[in-house]
Protein backbone atom coordinates (compact mmCIF):
# COMPACT_ATOMS: atom_id res chain seq x y z
CA UNK A 1 0.00 0.00 0.00
CA UNK A 2 1.30 3.46 -0.58
CA UNK A 3 1.67 6.14 1.69
CA UNK A 4 2.11 9.83 1.85
CA UNK A 5 4.03 11.35 4.77
CA UNK A 6 2.11 13.77 7.55
CA UNK A 7 4.41 16.55 6.99
CA UNK A 8 3.02 16.73 3.34
CA UNK A 9 -0.36 16.35 4.18
CA UNK A 10 0.18 19.04 7.04
CA UNK A 11 1.36 21.70 4.17
CA UNK A 12 -0.82 20.60 2.09
CA UNK A 13 -3.49 22.09 4.29
CA UNK A 14 -1.85 24.83 5.44
CA UNK A 15 -1.03 25.56 1.94
CA UNK A 16 -4.49 25.70 1.34
CA UNK A 17 -5.53 27.79 3.84
CA UNK A 18 -3.04 30.46 2.42
CA UNK A 19 -0.02 31.09 4.56
CA UNK A 20 2.65 30.36 2.44
CA UNK A 21 2.88 26.41 3.52
CA UNK A 22 2.97 26.98 6.96
CA UNK A 23 1.11 28.62 9.96
CA UNK A 24 2.23 31.73 11.73
CA UNK A 25 3.88 30.19 15.03
CA UNK A 26 1.98 32.81 17.75
CA UNK A 27 -1.51 31.22 18.47
CA UNK A 28 -3.13 27.96 18.20
CA UNK A 29 -4.14 26.99 14.95
CA UNK A 30 -1.20 24.26 14.19
CA UNK A 31 -2.90 22.22 17.01
CA UNK A 32 -6.30 23.35 15.80
CA UNK A 33 -5.80 21.56 12.35
CA UNK A 34 -3.88 18.28 14.37
CA UNK A 35 -7.42 17.97 16.19
CA UNK A 36 -9.09 18.30 12.41
CA UNK A 37 -6.66 16.00 10.94
CA UNK A 38 -7.47 13.28 13.67
CA UNK A 39 -11.50 14.04 13.16
CA UNK A 40 -11.21 13.29 9.46
CA UNK A 41 -8.92 10.42 9.62
CA UNK A 42 -11.50 8.60 11.87
CA UNK A 43 -14.71 9.62 9.48
CA UNK A 44 -12.81 8.31 6.57
CA UNK A 45 -11.73 5.18 8.23
CA UNK A 46 -15.62 4.79 9.22
CA UNK A 47 -16.82 4.94 5.82
CA UNK A 48 -15.90 1.22 4.80
CA UNK A 49 -15.27 -1.89 6.30
CA UNK A 50 -13.32 -3.38 3.54
CA UNK A 51 -10.13 -0.81 3.26
CA UNK A 52 -7.16 -3.19 2.53
CA UNK A 53 -5.10 -2.10 4.84
CA UNK A 54 -7.27 -2.74 8.02
CA UNK A 55 -9.09 -5.81 6.84
CA UNK A 56 -7.90 -8.68 7.80
CA UNK A 57 -9.42 -12.45 6.54
CA UNK A 58 -9.87 -15.17 7.98
CA UNK A 59 -7.52 -15.37 11.12
CA UNK A 60 -8.35 -17.90 13.54
CA UNK A 61 -8.85 -16.79 16.94
CA UNK A 62 -10.34 -18.55 19.82
CA UNK A 63 -13.86 -19.30 21.48
CA UNK A 64 -14.08 -18.36 24.66
CA UNK A 65 -16.46 -21.77 25.89
CA UNK A 66 -16.91 -20.17 29.73
CA UNK A 67 -17.11 -17.18 32.18
CA UNK A 68 -16.61 -18.10 36.00
CA UNK A 69 -17.61 -15.85 38.77
CA UNK A 70 -18.49 -15.43 42.19
CA UNK A 71 -15.02 -16.59 43.69
CA UNK A 72 -14.75 -14.28 46.80
CA UNK A 73 -12.00 -14.85 49.02
CA UNK A 74 -8.44 -13.24 48.43
CA UNK A 75 -6.88 -16.81 47.36
CA UNK A 76 -9.16 -17.57 44.60
CA UNK A 77 -10.18 -14.24 42.92
CA UNK A 78 -8.30 -15.20 39.91
CA UNK A 79 -10.97 -18.12 39.33
CA UNK A 80 -12.61 -14.96 38.10
CA UNK A 81 -12.41 -14.90 34.08
CA UNK A 82 -13.29 -16.31 30.97
CA UNK A 83 -11.68 -19.69 29.88
CA UNK A 84 -11.22 -21.13 26.80
CA UNK A 85 -11.30 -24.68 25.56
CA UNK A 86 -8.03 -26.77 25.43
CA UNK A 87 -8.92 -30.19 24.40
CA UNK A 88 -9.31 -33.51 25.64
CA UNK A 89 -7.98 -35.01 29.04
CA UNK A 90 -5.66 -37.55 28.78
CA UNK A 91 -7.18 -39.04 31.70
CA UNK A 92 -10.80 -39.71 31.14
CA UNK A 93 -11.46 -37.91 27.83
CA UNK A 94 -13.12 -34.74 29.81
CA UNK A 95 -12.16 -31.03 28.67
CA UNK A 96 -9.81 -28.78 29.79
CA UNK A 97 -10.00 -25.12 29.94
CA UNK A 98 -7.54 -23.05 30.81
CA UNK A 99 -7.88 -19.28 32.24
CA UNK A 100 -7.65 -16.44 29.20
CA UNK A 101 -6.29 -13.75 32.02
CA UNK A 102 -4.47 -15.97 34.05
CA UNK A 103 -3.34 -19.22 32.54
CA UNK A 104 -2.85 -21.03 35.52
CA UNK A 105 -6.03 -21.52 36.45
CA UNK A 106 -7.18 -24.60 35.01
CA UNK A 107 -10.61 -26.63 35.23
CA UNK A 108 -10.51 -29.79 34.62
CA UNK A 109 -11.92 -33.55 35.47
CA UNK A 110 -9.71 -35.56 37.83
CA UNK A 111 -11.95 -38.67 37.30
CA UNK A 112 -13.93 -38.38 39.78
CA UNK A 113 -14.78 -34.71 39.98
CA UNK A 114 -14.61 -31.70 38.32
CA UNK A 115 -11.96 -29.35 39.95
CA UNK A 116 -10.79 -25.59 39.63
CA UNK A 117 -7.27 -25.39 40.21
CA UNK A 118 -4.91 -22.16 40.73
CA UNK A 119 -1.28 -22.97 40.15
CA UNK A 120 -1.84 -25.46 37.80
CA UNK A 121 -0.90 -26.25 34.21
CA UNK A 122 -1.84 -28.20 31.13
CA UNK A 123 0.75 -29.60 28.60
CA UNK A 124 -0.07 -30.76 25.67
CA UNK A 125 0.34 -34.58 24.17
CA UNK A 126 1.07 -35.83 20.80
CA UNK A 127 -1.56 -37.61 20.54
CA UNK A 128 -3.70 -34.24 21.21
CA UNK A 129 -4.99 -34.50 24.63
CA UNK A 130 -3.57 -32.58 27.49
CA UNK A 131 -1.68 -33.87 30.92
CA UNK A 132 -2.91 -31.50 33.95
CA UNK A 133 -0.60 -31.08 36.76
CA UNK A 134 -2.74 -30.43 39.27
CA UNK A 135 -2.59 -26.69 41.72
CA UNK A 136 -4.74 -25.57 44.47
CA UNK A 137 -8.31 -26.49 43.88
CA UNK A 138 -10.16 -23.75 44.75
CA UNK A 139 -13.51 -25.57 43.59
CA UNK A 140 -14.32 -29.04 43.72
CA UNK A 141 -17.88 -30.36 42.17
CA UNK A 142 -20.49 -31.65 45.74
CA UNK A 143 -22.76 -33.56 43.05
CA UNK A 144 -23.78 -36.33 44.04
CA UNK A 145 -24.82 -37.63 40.33
CA UNK A 146 -21.44 -36.41 38.81
CA UNK A 147 -21.60 -34.41 35.75
CA UNK A 148 -20.31 -35.26 32.23
CA UNK A 149 -19.79 -31.42 31.31
CA UNK A 150 -18.80 -28.74 33.79
CA UNK A 151 -21.46 -26.33 33.07
CA UNK A 152 -23.97 -29.11 34.44
CA UNK A 153 -22.49 -28.61 38.00
CA UNK A 154 -25.10 -27.75 40.62
CA UNK A 155 -22.83 -27.66 43.50
CA UNK A 156 -19.14 -26.71 44.01
CA UNK A 157 -17.04 -26.58 47.23
CA UNK A 158 -14.99 -23.98 47.63
CA UNK A 159 -11.48 -24.56 49.33
CA UNK A 160 -12.37 -21.85 52.08
CA UNK A 161 -15.62 -19.40 52.81
CA UNK A 162 -18.62 -19.90 51.39
CA UNK A 163 -18.22 -18.35 47.73
CA UNK A 164 -21.08 -19.81 45.04
CA UNK A 165 -19.39 -20.64 42.12
CA UNK A 166 -21.24 -19.53 38.84
CA UNK A 167 -20.29 -21.11 35.36
CA UNK A 168 -21.62 -19.95 32.38
CA UNK A 169 -21.22 -21.26 28.99
CA UNK A 170 -19.94 -18.73 25.96
CA UNK A 171 -19.52 -18.84 22.52
CA UNK A 172 -17.43 -15.29 22.51
CA UNK A 173 -14.88 -14.28 19.95
CA UNK A 174 -13.02 -11.33 22.36
CA UNK A 175 -11.43 -8.18 20.46
CA UNK A 176 -8.20 -8.76 22.03
CA UNK A 177 -5.82 -12.24 21.93
CA UNK A 178 -2.73 -12.34 23.03
CA UNK A 179 -0.54 -12.32 19.78
CA UNK A 180 -3.16 -10.94 17.69
CA UNK A 181 -3.98 -7.74 16.46
CA UNK A 182 -6.56 -6.19 18.49
CA UNK A 183 -10.15 -6.48 16.49
CA UNK A 184 -12.01 -2.99 15.64
CA UNK A 185 -15.36 -4.36 14.08
CA UNK A 186 -16.29 -7.95 13.39
CA UNK A 187 -16.94 -8.75 9.51
CA UNK A 188 -17.61 -12.07 9.06
CA UNK A 189 -17.06 -15.78 11.09
CA UNK A 190 -15.99 -18.82 9.71
CA UNK A 191 -15.84 -22.40 11.27
CA UNK A 192 -12.69 -23.35 9.12
CA UNK A 193 -10.40 -21.52 7.04
CA UNK A 194 -12.74 -19.48 4.88
CA UNK A 195 -11.59 -17.75 0.60
CA UNK A 196 -9.84 -20.96 -0.36
CA UNK A 197 -10.58 -23.60 -2.45
CA UNK A 198 -13.93 -25.32 -0.48
CA UNK A 199 -16.52 -23.96 1.18
CA UNK A 200 -16.61 -23.06 4.84
CA UNK A 201 -19.79 -22.80 6.95
CA UNK A 202 -20.36 -19.02 8.49
CA UNK A 203 -21.51 -18.22 11.34
CA UNK A 204 -24.54 -15.67 12.59
CA UNK A 205 -23.00 -13.63 15.60
CA UNK A 206 -24.27 -10.82 17.50
CA UNK A 207 -21.80 -7.89 19.29
CA UNK A 208 -21.34 -6.82 22.74
CA UNK A 209 -18.44 -4.76 24.48
CA UNK A 210 -16.39 -7.94 25.16
CA UNK A 211 -16.31 -9.19 21.29
CA UNK A 212 -18.43 -11.11 19.31
CA UNK A 213 -20.82 -13.91 20.27
CA UNK A 214 -21.15 -16.83 17.70
CA UNK A 215 -24.56 -18.35 17.68
CA UNK A 216 -25.11 -22.08 17.25
CA UNK A 217 -21.49 -23.25 17.35
CA UNK A 218 -21.50 -25.99 14.92
CA UNK A 219 -19.41 -28.39 17.45
CA UNK A 220 -19.13 -27.35 20.63
CA UNK A 221 -15.44 -28.91 21.13
CA UNK A 222 -14.66 -26.00 18.32
CA UNK A 223 -11.90 -24.37 19.96
CA UNK A 224 -11.47 -21.63 17.46
CA UNK A 225 -13.03 -19.72 14.56
CA UNK A 226 -11.91 -17.65 11.56
CA UNK A 227 -12.86 -14.31 11.78
CA UNK A 228 -12.58 -11.60 9.12
CA UNK A 229 -12.63 -8.86 10.59
CA UNK A 230 -11.58 -5.02 10.67
CA UNK A 231 -8.63 -3.35 12.52
CA UNK A 232 -9.09 -0.65 15.85
CA UNK A 233 -8.82 2.87 14.48
CA UNK A 234 -5.49 4.54 15.79
CA UNK A 235 -5.26 7.86 15.40
CA UNK A 236 -2.07 10.12 14.71
CA UNK A 237 -0.23 10.82 17.62
CA UNK A 238 2.22 13.60 15.87
CA UNK A 239 1.85 16.43 18.21
CA UNK A 240 4.69 18.33 17.61
CA UNK A 241 7.21 19.43 14.73
CA UNK A 242 3.95 19.20 12.22
CA UNK A 243 6.32 20.07 9.41
CA UNK A 244 8.99 17.43 9.61
CA UNK A 245 6.99 14.79 10.71
CA UNK A 246 7.88 11.60 8.87
CA UNK A 247 4.66 9.12 10.19
CA UNK A 248 2.68 7.27 7.64
CA UNK A 249 -0.29 8.37 6.03
CA UNK A 250 -2.28 6.47 3.85
CA UNK A 251 -2.11 7.62 0.37
CA UNK A 252 -5.88 6.55 -0.83
CA UNK A 253 -7.04 8.88 2.75
CA UNK A 254 -4.94 11.67 2.24
CA UNK A 255 -6.42 14.28 -0.18
CA UNK A 256 -9.90 13.38 1.75
CA UNK A 257 -8.30 14.39 5.14
CA UNK A 258 -6.72 17.70 3.57
CA UNK A 259 -9.62 19.21 1.90
CA UNK A 260 -11.94 18.08 4.58
CA UNK A 261 -10.00 19.83 7.07
CA UNK A 262 -9.93 22.90 5.08
CA UNK A 263 -13.37 23.26 5.28
CA UNK A 264 -13.39 23.01 8.71
CA UNK A 265 -11.18 25.69 9.06
CA UNK A 266 -13.53 27.91 7.10
CA UNK A 267 -16.02 27.20 9.05
CA UNK A 268 -13.72 28.51 12.16
CA UNK A 269 -13.52 31.43 9.89
CA UNK A 270 -17.07 31.48 9.47
CA UNK A 271 -16.68 31.23 5.62
CA UNK A 272 -19.48 28.81 5.38
CA UNK A 273 -19.97 28.95 1.57
CA UNK A 274 -16.33 28.26 1.02
CA UNK A 275 -16.68 25.60 3.53
CA UNK A 276 -19.61 24.07 1.63
CA UNK A 277 -18.04 24.19 -1.68
CA UNK A 278 -14.69 22.42 -0.03
CA UNK A 279 -16.39 19.92 1.49
CA UNK A 280 -17.81 19.16 -1.93
CA UNK A 281 -14.23 18.75 -3.09
CA UNK A 282 -13.38 16.08 -0.15
CA UNK A 283 -16.70 14.17 -0.86
CA UNK A 284 -15.74 13.81 -4.60
CA UNK A 285 -12.03 12.22 -2.91
CA UNK A 286 -14.05 9.98 -0.82
CA UNK A 287 -16.52 8.74 -3.61
CA UNK A 288 -13.80 8.12 -5.51
CA UNK A 289 -11.80 5.78 -2.91
CA UNK A 290 -15.35 3.86 -2.48
CA UNK A 291 -15.81 3.54 -5.72
CA UNK A 292 -13.18 1.30 -5.98
CA UNK A 293 -14.04 -0.67 -3.46
CA UNK A 294 -17.37 -1.16 -5.05
CA UNK A 295 -15.43 -2.07 -8.31
CA UNK A 296 -13.68 -4.75 -6.29
CA UNK A 297 -16.31 -6.32 -4.76
CA UNK A 298 -17.54 -7.26 -7.73
CA UNK A 299 -14.47 -9.61 -7.82
CA UNK A 300 -14.58 -11.13 -4.50
CA UNK A 301 -16.58 -12.19 -1.84
CA UNK A 302 -15.00 -10.66 1.55
CA UNK A 303 -17.92 -8.63 2.20
CA UNK A 304 -20.99 -10.43 0.71
CA UNK A 305 -22.95 -13.32 1.94
CA UNK A 306 -24.71 -15.99 -0.32
CA UNK A 307 -27.19 -17.99 0.75
CA UNK A 308 -27.54 -21.83 -0.06
CA UNK A 309 -30.44 -24.28 1.14
CA UNK A 310 -27.37 -25.80 3.05
CA UNK A 311 -26.38 -23.08 4.35
CA UNK A 312 -24.64 -19.65 4.39
CA UNK A 313 -21.07 -20.07 2.78
CA UNK A 314 -18.42 -18.49 1.23
CA UNK A 315 -17.31 -19.57 -2.29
Amino acid sequence: MQNRKYKDLFSLITSLIGHGGELPASGNEDEIIRNFINRRFQQIFDESPVWERYLVTSEQRDILALTLSGATASTSTSVNQNYKLLGSNTTGGSNVYQGVTTATVIIYNTGSAWRVDTSASAAKQASGTYTVSAGTAQFTEADADKKSNVVDVETWTPRAGSDVLQVTPRSLIPYAQTGKTTIGGFNRIHRKQAFLNHSAIEYDFYVDAEGANILNVTNSNDNSAFITYKKEFTPFTVTSDYYNSEVDVPAEFFNFIAHAVYADFLRVQNRQQEAIAEEGVAQTYLALELEKIDIRANNNTVNKRFSTYVNRQSR
